[in-house]
């Protein structure tokens, strides 16, 4: 690895790591577009997905005592349905239209929840609909470790605050990717390659997620949400910059 991609790599994981340790998810979200111009999408894919796992480790303290945990089983058991498609899926993916559907949600989506008057809190759909979720969240997290994108539009949708939200969010994160990893490794997409990588952007990672877990601790409620959907927003320009 040369010197800038290097930089490239401890800095994108650093971000990732702010970002995951604010917010419960995210990692993957901030690293790919600036990852996507030192290694190639599927090495940035599993790179997300290890420095996510490290970073939901070094924070779960923060949401333990939330977790309810038949609440979780309900996204987590269809997600973990999900991983494996979504691992089979990214070899013949086209990054270049994946990019530009989930830069334009990133950015729409977020916008709305910021300029609307009053926050939705919608039951629609109960268990059967947040497990859907799930299976979403769990095929995204086998393709490129973007598991918690779903979720986290679906717990705004449900209206609920800032430890819960936080709660659901990373117990499923930490499940998906963790099984989303093992995925990678027993279909040869952890290479050698990765493992370097791994060894640059680690302390990168669980640097920024102390990091982000401080500063989450002294936010309120809608602080936290305007901090995720600005992240949300964030993202998808980046990841939309990318595809010209």
């Amino acid at each position: 690895m040369g010197a800038a991609q290097i930089a490239i790599v401890f800095f994108g994981a650093l971000a990732g790591g702010i970002v995951n340790g604010l917010t419960g998810f995210g990692t993957a979200i901030t690293t790919l577009g600036i990852w996507v111009h030192a290694m190639p999408p599927a090495a940035a894919a599993s790179l997300a997905i290890i420095c996510s796992v490290a970073s939901q480790a070094q924070t779960l303290h923060l949401i333990w005592r939330n977790i309810r945990w038949k609440r979780v089983a309900v996204f987590v058991v269809p997600g973990v349905v999900g991983v494996p498609l979504g691992t089979l899926v990214l070899p013949h993916i086209d990054p270049m239209v994946f990019k530009l559907g989930l830069g334009c949600f990133l950015v729409v989506y977020p916008a709305y929840v910021l300029a609307r008057s009053r926050p939705i809190a919608s039951a629609f759909g109960g268990n059967a609909a947040d497990g859907a979720i799930g299976f979403g969240g769990g095929f995204l997290g086998g393709l490129t470790g973007l598991s918690g994108v779903l979720p986290v539009v679906w717990t705004d949708i449900r209206g609920w605050g800032k430890d819960e939200r936080r709660a659901v969010l990373q117990s499923f994160n930490m499940a998906i990717l963790s099984l989303a990893l093992l995925t990678h490794a027993a279909t040869g997409l952890l290479t050698r390659q990765v493992g370097i990588e791994a060894i640059v952007a680690l302390p990168g990672t669980i640097g920024g997620a102390w990091l982000g877990a401080f500063i989450y601790r002294r936010l309120a409620d809608r602080g936290y949400q305007r901090a995720v959907m600005l992240l949300l927003i964030a993202s998808g320009a980046a990841l939309l910059w990318t595809s010209w």
